[in-house]
């Protein structure tokens, strides 16, 4: 998908840019900018996409984002109800890699940080305990200031270089495109999408908002997002399956149903092939992971 460049608000002095926001959804076009984000989601749900990645995010998400890297967080559709009284709350931290200086990062002791700041161009969802440690660090770095932000942030990212917890999210190799001209185009395909996933989704109609032939759309579309229409279509209403059933709202035929499938044999087979696990399997791998007695210290 075409992103949109988005220039960060920064004034002349500071290096680091700590942003709070809380917003009725978060900012839903895809768009990239040259600063590195860790963006720490306090509250909030919906569909990510980071690079050529499709996932749910949810409240205590954690991600480290490369610079240039074309991301969009979309909130579930209750976040844009007129009488919704919801709110998409985060914490991010933006610098630029330039600002360490030409020679920083060719340094012996700097290598890790070095690798790490390569590795974030993929995406990188932070997990476990690492999670923890950093997301208590990231937000007090709402209340520094100065040289203090400075080795807060260094701190941050020396801990990171040094996990394991470290999920890379785009594939190996990414390099996505970053033309302003089309970002309005895709971004109402997106848009189409996300706000139909539910019910009958017609290429033709995407193509038509695209002002794109059926064989040209097709064509656009998997060069700028390595998937076909349909295996787009379907992570997403899958990404949705997970959360519906992990919340325990509906049994896996209502859940089928309100994601946008009619059959639910074809929904089985598409969650097997999306997640690597059937929807029971899943549902019980979830439990099992958070139902787990703490351990004994």
């Amino acid at each position: 998908m075409k992103p949109v460049y988005f220039q960060i608000p920064k004034t002349s002095g500071e290096t680091i840019r700590v942003q709070h926001e809380v917003q009725p959804h978060f900012y839903d076009n895809l768009h990239f900018h040259p600063e590195v984000q860790i963006m720490l989601i306090c509250e909030g749900s919906g569909t990510q996409f980071i690079g050529d990645s499709i996932g749910s995010f949810t409240s205590g998400d954690l991600l480290l984002l490369g610079p240039n890297l074309p991301h969009v967080f979309r909130n579930d559709k209750r976040y844009y109800e007129q009488d919704s009284v919801l709110k998409a709350e985060n914490i991010s931290v933006f610098f630029q890699v330039e600002s360490f200086g030409e020679h920083f990062l060719s340094l012996p002791e700097a290598y890790p940080v070095h690798k790490l700041l390569l590795y974030s161009k993929r995406g990188i969802r932070i997990k476990g305990e690492t999670k923890s440690r950093m997301t208590a660090l990231t937000q007090q770095m709402l209340r520094l200031e100065g040289f203090e932000r400075i080795i807060q942030l260094f701190t941050i990212l020396h801990l990171l270089s040094l996990s394991r917890e470290l999920e890379p999210l785009s594939s190996v190799g990414f390099d996505g495109p970053q033309n302003e001209s089309d970002s309005k185009k895709i971004n109402d395909v997106f848009t189409y999408i996300m706000n139909n996933f539910s019910e009958e989704v017609k290429l033709q109609e995407a193509a038509s908002i695209a002002n794109m032939s059926v064989n040209a759309f097709c064509r656009y579309f998997k060069q700028h997002t390595r998937k076909t229409f349909s295996n787009f279509l379907n992570e997403i209403r899958i990404g949705h399956a997970c959360r519906l059933l992990i919340e325990d709202k509906w049994n896996v035929r209502e859940t089928a149903f309100d994601c946008g499938f009619d059959n639910i044999s074809y929904f089985n087979r598409q969650f097997k092939n999306i997640t690597s696990y059937t929807p029971s399997e899943y549902v019980k791998l979830h439990r099992e992971k958070y139902s787990a007695p703490l351990p004994l210290v």
